[in-house]
């Protein structure tokens, strides 16, 4: 019985042997590299390269690599390897001159999941053409680009005043009033009304979005995409991006359904309605993604990317203004110069106001909330940097090492305006400036967010001075998520 017994357990031990080196063959000739494809560090079996980075600053870790390895490297995430551009130079190369080429979003598990490939921002193909043509023109019919809209964020800017002004001087953490306030005029676009400070349902909206901005980015996240067959059955904070989702989606469809009762084809009100229409003459071209759920998908994509990275762009613009008060007071000098203190700002105001111009762009340029980019795939075999990319290969463009390119920015670790100033002080476009990305992928909402940081923000430093509480010293150290965010921090609006 005993000889049994163990002759049965070397069966087993021989068949579990097998079996791992069956699956370790596989996954080595699977994750085989072609010729001359990117450099990169060895990776362990089944789980890569994940090791290899600092999942609190990945854009610093693989920043690091790219002095190892070179401007165009790889690595393997789980399943499937990537490639990572580093440098203004080859990210221009990719992004600008080879545009068509890196314009495709990659397979992502997360993206699959919530998204079943609509959407906005990860769909592909003739549909994303489809969709991303009819948003741009949909968006200049309600203000984009037009004085309509500047309207619309000169009114918002007086309603945050009020609410800024409420605090009597005392110190507030901003974080939300100003995604409220952000949010506000996006969804006047899309959902054609706005939603007042103290709706609290509207508040654990953009709770929530935070919330789950910030968990895409997590180490949790970053496993779900490795590993999505085994994470989706295990408990962690990456099942909150989906039930967060869930229930921002269900906002976005209550909205549709709030326009369905009382809709008029021949007098579209905002986005909604105008999608509604597009659905109708559509009908036969199934293949375009004309439906109501991807109306409620392709809205949530508006809402979320209309509101988190201009508030957040926002936040650290206070942050720097109290860390920097003699920078301040020279924006504050401007605008004396040029509105005085009765006049809204205009963006008629802008050519004449090179240094708040200069102050916004590097905000923007240090603060660097995208760090790593949107991910893209190459459409078709490519070289790049010399090495070979073939058709379907994932893209990582590292827009830190654009923004803090050494080669590009005279002083790229210090808040410094004079980067965007010439020699008579005149305000300077850097090409190395691509915080909104670039190609044909650059950020939809590009000329809204530029118009809503300059109105906005100079609203704020022609009615109030910024400081931080007494005995208190915010740190400019970020925290790292789906877009890089300040610390919580309390300021002083000292009314003007």
């Amino acid at each position: 019985m005993s000889l049994y017994y163990f002759t049965e357990c070397l069966d087993a031990q021989g068949i579990l042997i097998f079996l791992l080196l069956f699956l370790l063959i596989t996954d080595i000739v699977k994750n085989k590299k072609p010729k001359n494809f990117p450099p990169g560090p060895w990776g362990l079996p089944f789980v890569g390269n994940i090791f290899n980075i600092d999942s609190k600053q990945p854009h610093i870790s693989m920043g690091k690599l790219a002095e190892i390895y070179g401007n165009v490297y790889s690595l393997r995430l789980g399943r499937n390897k990537a490639v990572f551009v580093t440098g203004y130079q080859m990210v221009k190369e990719a992004l600008i001159n080879q545009a068509e080429t890196f314009a495709a979003r990659p397979p992502s598990p997360t993206m699959e999941r919530l998204y079943s490939n609509y959407g906005l921002i990860f769909s592909n193909g003739y549909l994303w053409k489809k969709q991303r043509r009819f948003a741009l023109s949909t968006l200049r019919n309600f203000g984009l680009g037009r004085k309509t809209l500047e309207s619309v964020i000169s009114e918002e800017s007086r309603f945050l005043q009020q609410a800024i002004e409420d605090e009597q001087g005392k110190p507030f953490n901003p974080h939300f009033l100003l995604n409220n306030a952000v949010s506000n005029i996006i969804c006047s676009m899309v959902f054609g009304r706005r939603f007042d400070y103290s709706d609290n349902h509207f508040q654990r909206l953009l709770h929530l979005l935070s919330e789950t901005i910030h968990l895409e980015g997590t180490i949790w996240s970053q496993l779900y995409e490795a590993f999505p067959v085994i994470l989706k059955y295990l408990p962690g904070p990456h099942n909150r991006v989906f039930k967060n989702y869930e229930e921002l989606e269900a906002f976005v469809g209550e909205e549709v359904e709030r326009h369905k009762q009382d809709w008029d084809p021949s007098a579209p009100r905002d986005y909604i309605d105008s999608y509604l229409a597009e659905i109708q003459k559509n009908k036969e071209d199934t293949e375009a993604g004309f439906h109501e759920k991807n109306l409620v998908l392709c809205t949530l994509d508006l809402f979320i990317a209309g509101t988190e990275t201009t508030s957040t762009s926002l936040r650290w613009a206070l942050l720097y203004m109290i860390k920097h008060p003699e920078i301040q007071k020279k924006v504050q000098a401007e605008i004396e110069s040029v509105l005085g203190q009765g006049r809204q700002p205009s963006m008629t105001d802008k050519p004449n106001m090179s240094y708040t111009d200069a102050v916004i762009h590097e905000i923007q340029r240090i603060s660097n909330i995208v760090p790593l980019n949107a991910p893209r795939m190459t459409t078709k075999d490519t070289t790049l940097g010399g090495h070979f990319l073939p058709k379907g290969t994932p893209v990582m463009t590292n827009l830190t090492s654009v923004l803090f390119d050494k080669t590009e920015w005279q002083t790229p670790d210090s808040f410094n305006p004079g980067h965007f100033l010439d020699s008579d002080g005149k305000f300077v476009r850097r090409e190395a400036f691509l915080p909104f990305s670039a190609g044909k992928r650059v950020c939809l909402g590009e000329q809204l967010a530029r118009m809503e940081l300059f109105l906005f923000f100079t609203s704020f430093l022609q009615n109030f001075t910024f400081k931080a509480p007494e005995g208190e010293d915010p740190s400019v150290e970020f925290q790292s998520g789906g877009i890089l965010t300040p610390r919580p921090f309390k300021i002083c609006a000292i009314p003007r």
